[in-house]
């Protein structure tokens, strides 16, 4: 029998430990925490706590994010976020419209005139700056679930997010997967030509650049759609199997039915008119519709796994901790809520409210809780060649 002698001055529980791979967190925590954190977003337009949960955003995703393509695209999230809020600034501006004695007018524009069926949109005359601010926090919550989007598509692995789909779901989830993975590999294709050009020194810049770059990613674009179409056919992707047309009829009313529940579940929560026994049964039976369409449809689909990924404590800390956030923000109890959207109208700066500050800082223990990322392995420098 081999054995295997630790070096001295360690441990065999060190040296064991030492040994252990690293692993990534599930994908689906990733996605749980950020679509959380998307949740907390979506209610408030205090500016305070946005910038908040930008920072969480950024400090986690530089803590934990691969040396994966995809892991390289949260910049380009952040560059579109500031587009997103440039061109709802400047769309308030050109249509503006509800101008009070109250607001402060910072500039005017030539205005267009409208007929009469158009009536209630205004192009052009005068922009104030309640309107421009109001704008401005409109873009940046928009801004912030897209780059919660980002972040979610920075530190997840869709290879291994494919894998966590249900067996019924394995269609839509290729579909989902692909659609994901597009603005990851598009930044990819476009570092590649970028640094292709700069080792053939190719001088143009700007808008003259665009066309030497434009081809070659259009063109990369369609190889790797003809590899994974042609890597999705040799595993099996699309084949019908063994299942009958009344099966597939079943799950597929069940799916529909359970979508349709958890729509007017959702529907009768959110609106205060209608009766939350409706809203509540919608939900539930939309949800139980739907779990036995899944378990229905997972019966004609057959597939083994390597090394499936499990839920350890590391996933369970870190969809906690986007959950607390979106509960405390959700929930609206223990601060005043009118905290979350403050008034533009006397104009003052906003407060920042102790118990939704303290839930997004707790959303930045996933930094700490969830494993480090496996770096790739150090170039070995042959024998004899200097370092």
């Amino acid at each position: 029998m081999n054995r295997t002698h630790a070096s001295p001055g360690t441990t065999p529980a060190v040296s064991l430990r030492a040994a252990r791979l690293p692993r990534g967190l599930h994908p689906v925590a990733w996605w749980m925490w950020a679509l959380a954190l998307a949740t907390a977003a979506s209610r408030t337009t205090n500016p305070l706590l946005l910038v908040l949960i930008f920072a969480v955003l950024g400090f986690v995703v530089t803590a934990r994010r691969t040396e994966a393509p995809w892991a390289r695209a949260f910049h380009y999230y952040l560059i579109m976020a500031l587009i997103v809020i440039a061109i709802r600034v400047v769309f308030r501006s050109v249509f503006a419209s509800g101008i009070t004695p109250e607001d402060h007018i910072l500039f005017r524009l030539p205005q267009v005139p409208t007929p009469d069926w158009y009536a209630g949109i205004q192009i052009g005359g005068p922009v104030s700056l309640e309107a421009t601010l109001s704008a401005a926090l409109d873009g940046l919550r928009l801004a912030c679930l897209l780059c919660c989007i980002g972040a979610a598509n920075s530190l997840a692995n869709p290879k291994r997010a494919l894998k966590a789909l249900p067996g019924a779901l394995y269609e839509l989830g290729v579909a989902v997967t692909v659609a994901l993975n597009v603005a990851p590999q598009l930044v990819e294709s476009v570092q590649r030509v970028a640094r292709a050009r700069r080792l053939r020194a190719g001088r143009s810049r700007g808008l003259r650049a665009l066309r030497a770059i434009a081809l070659p990613v259009l063109h990369d674009a369609l190889d790797r759609s003809l590899r994974l179409a042609a890597a999705m056919d040799a595993r099996g992707y699309g084949r019908t199997g063994t299942a009958t047309r009344v099966s597939r009829r079943v799950t597929g009313a069940l799916m529909l039915a359970g979508m349709a529940g958890l729509c007017v579940g959702v529907y009768g929560l959110l609106d205060p008119s209608v009766p939350r026994p409706v809203g509540l049964g919608g939900l539930v039976t939309g949800t139980l519709l739907s779990v036995t369409g899944l378990a229905v449809g997972g019966r004609r689909v057959s597939r083994s796994r390597y090394r499936p990924d499990r839920w350890q404590w590391p996933e369970l800390v870190v969809a906690g901790c986007g959950l607390t956030a979106a509960v405390v923000l959700g929930a609206g109890t223990g601060y005043n809520p009118a905290e979350l959207n403050p008034d533009l109208y006397p104009l003052s700066w906003p407060t920042l409210p102790l118990l939704p500050t303290g839930a997004i800082l707790v959303a930045a223990i996933a930094a700490f809780a969830s494993p480090p990322p496996p770096r790739p392995l150090p170039a070995i420098t042959p024998a004899g060649a200097r370092p």
